[in-house]
């Protein structure tokens, strides 16, 4: 847990919270009436002496501080980054119009701020080809050629840096070279333990490969679902040593070839096992990894957790879910709240990241031949069919959720968790992550910022949404909200504490 600041503790005293009022409001409900849409400034939800609570009482402890955020987002695939930039060439305005809806980070801008892009080292199962970036076995690497990724790839990225320059991009491969595994494909396989320095060393010139491209990494990892092998896509087995093994010779390489600041985080797969498979990892190479990363697709978030205990000092980032085509709009929303927004994020995630960034309408372009997301077809955060494009309802939720974490203020300081309960005979109608976002100026007032799911839509059974009638205690001060079934993220600002 970090200590909070100390600094403008007298303050509070001098800006008494009484003088506060919610200032920003956004929601998105459950009927599309509103779809992260900013209902404007309400001077009579104002911070006022306590009353009785209501039946659902929100009560935000800011003495309590957890993990900092850095940022939500989702995959830049090849996939994704070939259907940008076919929209990008057949309608330019859309293009830029989407990547500001996405990326732009701009304090109260109507969109959604992402700023975290996990991105295949070669080819994924949402590539058109295999490829990988040294081909030939016996040329200690002087085959390595970063151009074999497609250049739309590393030209997205760059548009999307002049609209957000702070976007962190998170490096990991989906398999080795086929000839340091057992199968001799990108396919399926194992890890050959004697290719474990060679491996680091190819690692070091990805890094290297895409910082010649303007994009240094803020994170690395091993191998993908390294508990995974696919004989239809690039997929491979490592075991928790073999990837603590790679750890230890990359560290170094990259502490003294100038990515010393570049994490290296262990794991990438499903929650279940997260008791076991990254304990054991930093076990073996503590100081060589940051953290470890998680995704959904077996298990729970509360598994995050049991890495959490065992590393206390280590981070945590949930790294990939997918949208799926033939489901439902409200109980997906639902379930991201829940399970990533919510849960994950009160499990100590830094970062929540679903997986392709943008598909079309079939879940295409898929890996020929690959059995992988099919029937159903994984959806992207956004559907582009042409020269239009279609926000997901994976986008109305990380937007709600984005928006309470981004500086205030331009290179700032990002969100931090604080503590916050929920009270009352009905607090099970409502899930919520608390927030304070600390200011370039010390004597600034911080932004102070919940995310409230209200899931309150039947009863017993019977389909009837209603509206969520719930005091906010605050510092000794109480206002009231009604929160519609949906999500809804609310500011506002109190002195320095």
């Amino acid at each position: 847990m970090r200590c909070p600041p100390i600094a403008g503790t007298l303050l509070t005293f001098v800006l008494p919270v009484m003088s506060q009022t919610i200032l920003d409001v956004w929601q998105t409900t459950w009927d599309k009436s509103r779809l992260f849409t900013n209902v404007g400034v309400n001077t009579s939800v104002n911070f006022q002496a306590p009353g009785a609570p209501a039946s659902v009482d929100i009560q935000i402890n800011d003495s309590t501080y957890f993990q900092v955020m850095v940022g939500h987002g989702a995959s830049l695939t090849d996939s994704s980054a070939k259907l940008l930039n076919q929209l990008k060439s057949q309608n330019s305005g859309s293009y830029w119009a989407l990547i500001g809806t996405l990326f732009d980070p701009t304090d109260g801008h109507n969109s959604a701020g992402l700023s975290y892009l996990r991105v295949p080292l070669g080819s994924s199962d949402f590539s058109d080809s295999l490829y990988t970036f040294a081909s030939s076995t016996n040329d200690g690497l002087a085959s390595f050629n970063i151009e074999n990724a497609p250049g739309y790839l590393f030209s997205t990225i760059a548009d999307i840096q002049t609209v957000n320059p702070g976007i962190k991009v998170h490096l990991l491969p989906w398999s080795p070279p086929p000839w340091m595994k057992t199968s001799n494909s990108m396919n399926g396989g194992e890890f050959i333990d004697s290719f474990t320095n060679t491996y680091a060393m190819y690692l070091l010139k990805s890094l290297q490969g895409f910082k010649n491209k303007g994009i240094t990494a803020y994170a690395i990892g091993i191998q993908n679902e390294p508990e995974n092998s696919d004989s239809t896509y690039p997929t491979c087995i490592f075991t928790p040593t073999q990837e603590a093994n790679v750890g230890m010779a990359l560290r170094p390489l990259m502490d003294s070839n100038g990515f010393g600041g570049t994490k290296i985080i262990a794991y990438e797969h499903n929650w279940v096992d997260g008791g076991q498979y990254p304990v054991q990892v930093l076990q073996q190479a503590n100081s060589q990894f940051a953290g470890a990363g998680f995704h959904c697709y077996a298990g729970n978030y509360s598994q995050q957790g049991q890495f959490e205990s065992a590393f206390p000092s280590k981070e945590v980032y949930f790294t990939e879910c997918t949208g799926l085509f033939g489901t439902d709009w409200w109980t997906n929303i639902k379930w991201w709240m829940n399970n990533l927004y919510t849960g994950s994020v009160n499990n100590w995630a830094k970062a929540v990241l679903m997986w392709n960034i943008a598909l079309d309408g079939n879940g295409q372009p898929l890996l020929p031949g690959t059995s992988s997301c099919k029937n159903p077809s994984c959806r992207g955060v956004v559907t582009i069919n042409g020269g239009s494009y279609t926000l997901n309802e994976e986008y109305y939720t990380m937007a709600q959720a984005s928006r309470a974490i981004t500086p205030k203020d331009p290179g700032g300081p990002w969100g931090q968790r604080i503590g916050v309960n929920v009270a009352g005979s009905n607090a099970w109608t409502l899930q919520v992550t608390a927030f304070v976002t600390m200011r370039n100026n010390p004597s600034d007032w911080w932004r102070y910022s919940i995310v409230v799911l209200n899931w309150n839509d039947n009863n017993n059974g019977a389909w009837n949404p209603q509206n969520v009638a719930a005091t906010i205690s605050f510092r000794g001060q109480q206002t009231t909200f009604s929160f519609p079934v949906g999500v809804t993220t609310l500011w506002w600002y109190a002195a320095p504490k």
